[in-house]
C-alpha cells in the first residue's frame, strides 16, 4: 500500500498542473466509459505522455491500480518514461530486468520495452497480474501481430487488468499484422487498393490531429524545404546514370538518384547541411529560440560518422553524433536535449518519442520513407514551446517524401488492406535498398556526384517555388531588414520564404567550396562529456547504485575472508532479510551496505 500512499500524498501537486484542453477531454471521456481498453492517437509533441501518466496517478490514488506497467519501444524511452513520471509522483523502475523475477519494492512499476516482452512474455504476464495493473502500451503500432513482438504483447497482457495503448503516427501496414488490443472496423477501399473492397481500420477511443494541435498551438506549424540535384552514378553495366531527384522518371531511377544525393562524397549533403546550419543561425538571433537545435537524419551509421565530419567541416562545430550501439547513446541524447550543442546526427536513436523540445530543424539524409517513420521523426522538431516557434524540414525533392509532407495534415488510423492488395509498389512500405544487402561479388551500384539546388517550399500542402516577385504585403516591396533566412514566421509569406531559399543557393555554394579545402583530420567529432548531475532523490537511480555499491562491498568481503562471492551474498541476505539485490527496495540495499561495512 506504500505505493498508493505515495500517489495519494502527491496528488495535489499534480493537479497543480493544468491540463491541455485535449487532455483534459480525453480523461474526462476515459471517466464516463471506464474501458479496460482506450485507444488514444495525438499527434507526435501532443502531450501523450502527460496524459498517460495524469490517467495512472488517478487510477492509483483511487487504488483502482496497484502496479503500472509501461510498454516502449527503445531503451532511452524507458530513462524518458522513468524521468516523467518521477516528476509525477509515480515511482517506475527503468532498469527491472527480464533475469529478475518480482518487482522491486519501492516502486509503483516498471518500463520495459518491446524486445523484453518478446524475450520472456511469461515472466511479464505473472508481474501484471499478481496485483491489479494497468499497462500502457507506448507507439502500440510495433506490436503488430506480423511482428514477434505482437504475440508475445497479447500473451504477456491479456489478462492485465486495464490497458491504455498509445499512438502518435498515421501508420499503415500489411494484411496480417493487427495490433492487439486494438478495436478494428469494416471499412471500403478505393484506389489503388480496389474500389469497393473490404479491410480493416482502427477506431481510436480519442483522437487529436496535427491539425488541431497546430489551432491550439500545441505544435509548431512545419514548413518542408524540398532541395533537388543531378545525380551521376554507374550501374551494373558500367554505365553511367544522371538524373535529377525531383524528374527521375521511373521509381528504380528514382531510387538511385536519391541514394546518390545522399551520398557523402557528392556536394547535396554539405549543401543542405549548409542550409540547416543558416536556419538554425537564424532561430538563435532572430527567431526568438536563442537554443535552437537540428537534426541529421542518416541511414546508417557509417553515413552517420560521415554526414558528422561534413557537418564539422561545413558549420565549423562538432556535433553531437548519436549511435545505437554506443553505451553512451542515451546519455548524449539528454546531454543534446538539455545543452546548447547546434546539431546532432543520429541514424535513429531520435526518431520515435524521444523528447527535445528546442530541436526545431530537421535534415532528411535517410533512405527511410514510411509514413510512420516520417510522421515520428518529423515530431521530433514541432512540439511547441511558444506561440511564435516554427520547423523547419529539408528533404530531398523525391516524390515519396514530397506526398507525406504534402498529407502531414491528413487525419490517418491503421489500415489493414484486404489480402490481395499487398504490392509494395504501391505502399511504399520498405527502406530503399541497404547497401549491405549487395552481393559483394558484383559491383551492382557506385555513386560518382551529386549536387544540389533549391527546388521549393511545402507549406500547408502547397508548393511554392519562390520564382518571380514574391507576394508580399499589398503593394509593399520587402525591406532589407525582412529579408533576413526564412523571416520571421508570420512576417514573411511562403512564397517569400521560398524567395530567399533560393536567393541563398549561390551563396551556401561557395560557402562549402570554401570549406571543401580546409583540413580534415577525418576523426570523429568530439563533445567534452558533461559531469553527470545530481540524482539525489531519484529512487530507482539510488536503487541502481546502491546495488553497485553493495556488489563491490560483496567483493571486498570476499576477498578480506576468503570466501566466495555466492556465500557472502547468501550470509548477507540472512542478517538482512529481504529479496534479492536485483529486486530489493532502497531501504533494504542501504541495510545491507552498513552491514557489509561493519564486516570491513
Amino acid at each position: 500500500m506504500a505505493s498508493a500512499a505515495r500517489a495519494e500524498a502527491v496528488a495535489p501537486q499534480r493537479t497543480s498542473r493544468p491540463l491541455r484542453a485535449w487532455q483534459q477531454a480525453a480523461l474526462e471521456k476515459y471517466e464516463q466509459e471506464s474501458p479496460k481498453d482506450f485507444l488514444v492517437t495525438a499527434t507526435p509533441g501532443a502531450g501523450k505522455t502527460t496524459f498517460a501518466l495524469t490517467l495512472a496517478a488517478r487510477r492509483l490514488q483511487r487504488r483502482e491500480v496497484a502496479r503500472v506497467i509501461v510498454v516502449c519501444p527503445t531503451d532511452h524511452l524507458r530513462l524518458q518514461w522513468a524521468e516523467a513520471a518521477d516528476r509525477m509522483g509515480i515511482v517506475l523502475d527503468p532498469n527491472l530486468t527480464n533475469a529478475v523475477g518480482p518487482v522491486r519494492a519501492g516502486t509503483q512499476g516498471y518500463v520495459t520495452t518491446y524486445a523484453q516482452v518478446a524475450g520472456k512474455p511469461m515472466l511479464h504476464a505473472a508481474r501484471a497480474t499478481a496485483v491489479k495493473t494497468l499497462v500502457i502500451l507506448d507507439e502500440v503500432h510495433h506490436a503488430g501481430d506480423g511482428l514477434s513482438w505482437g504475440e508475445a504483447v497479447e500473451e504477456a497482457y491479456g489478462r492485465a487488468a486495464r490497458r491504455l495503448c498509445l499512438t502518435g503516427t498515421p501508420f499503415r501496414t500489411k494484411p496480417d499484422e493487427r495490433i492487439p488490443f486494438v478495436r478494428y472496423e469494416e471499412d471500403g477501399f478505393e484506389g489503388d487498393l480496389g474500389d469497393g473492397e473490404v479491410g480493416l481500420v482502427s477506431r481510436a477511443d480519442y483522437t487529436y490531429g496535427y491539425k488541431e494541435a497546430l489551432a491550439d498551438n500545441v505544435v509548431r506549424p512545419v514548413v518542408f524545404a524540398a532541395y533537388t540535384g543531378t545525380s551521376r552514378w554507374r550501374n551494373s553495366a558500367g554505365e553511367v546514370v544522371a538524373a535529377s531527384l525531383s524528374e527521375a522518371g521511373t521509381r528504380s531511377v528514382e531510387m538511385q538518384a536519391w541514394r546518390t544525393a545522399l551520398d557523402p562524397k557528392g556536394q547535396w549533403v554539405p549543401h543542405v547541411i549548409a542550409a540547416m546550419d543558416d536556419r538554425i543561425t537564424h532561430l538563435r538571433e532572430e527567431g526568438g529560440m536563442p537554443d535552437a537545435a537540428g537534426l541529421i537524419l542518416a541511414s546508417d551509421q557509417d553515413d552517420a560518422r560521415a554526414y558528422a565530419r561534413i557537418a564539422k567541416r561545413v558549420t565549423g562545430k562538432a556535433p553531437e553524433l548519436i549511435l545505437s550501439d554506443d553505451p553512451k547513446a542515451s546519455k548524449k541524447i539528454e546531454r543534446f536535449a538539455a545543452g546548447s550543442a547546434r546539431i546532432a546526427v543520429c541514424v535513429r536513436m531520435i526518431s520515435e518519442g524521444v523528447d527535445v523540445p528546442r530541436a526545431a530543424v530537421l535534415a532528411w539524409m535517410t533512405s527511410y520513407r514510411t509514413p510512420l517513420f516520417f510522421a515520428q521523426a518529423v515530431g521530433r522538431v514541432v512540439r511547441a514551446r511558444a506561440a511564435h516557434e516554427s520547423a523547419t524540414v529539408f528533404l530531398p525533392a523525391v516524390r515519396p517524401l514530397l506526398s507525406l509532407a504534402a498529407s502531414m495534415e491528413e487525419q490517418r488510423n491503421h489500415v489493414m488492406p484486404p489480402p490481395k492488395a499487398q504490392d509494395p509498389e504501391a505502399l511504399d512500405l520498405e527502406p530503399l535498398p541497404a547497401k549491405e544487402r549487395e552481393p559483394v561479388t558484383v559491383k551492382q551500384f557506385e555513386a560518382l556526384e551529386a549536387d544540389a539546388r533549391f527546388a521549393h517550399v511545402l507549406a500547408s500542402g502547397t508548393a511554392h517555388t519562390g520564382e518571380g516577385r514574391p507576394a508580399g504585403r499589398a503593394g509593399d516591396d520587402i525591406a532589407p531588414e525582412e529579408e533576413d533566412f526564412l523571416g520571421i514566421p508570420g512576417l514573411l509569406t511562403a512564397e517569400q520564404t521560398a524567395s530567399l531559399l533560393a536567393k541563398r543557393d549561390d551563396e551556401l555554394r561557395m560557402r562549402i567550396a570554401q570549406r571543401a579545402h580546409h583540413d580534415d583530420t577525418g576523426e570523429l567529432p568530439i563533445v567534452e562529456d558533461h559531469p553527470d548531475e545530481d540524482d539525489a532523490g531519484r529512487s530507482w537511480r539510488d536503487a541502481a547504485e546502491l546495488r553497485r555499491e553493495v556488489n563491490r562491498l560483496v567483493a571486498r568481503v570476499a576477498a578480506k575472508t576468503s570466501r566466495p562471492h555466492g556465500v557472502v551474498h547468501t550470509e548477507l541476505r540472512k542478517a538482512v532479510p529481504g529479496p534479492p539485490s536485483a529486486s530489493a527496495s532502497v531501504e533494504v540495499l542501504r541495510a545491507r551496505r552498513e552491514r557489509l561495512r561493519t564486516m570491513l
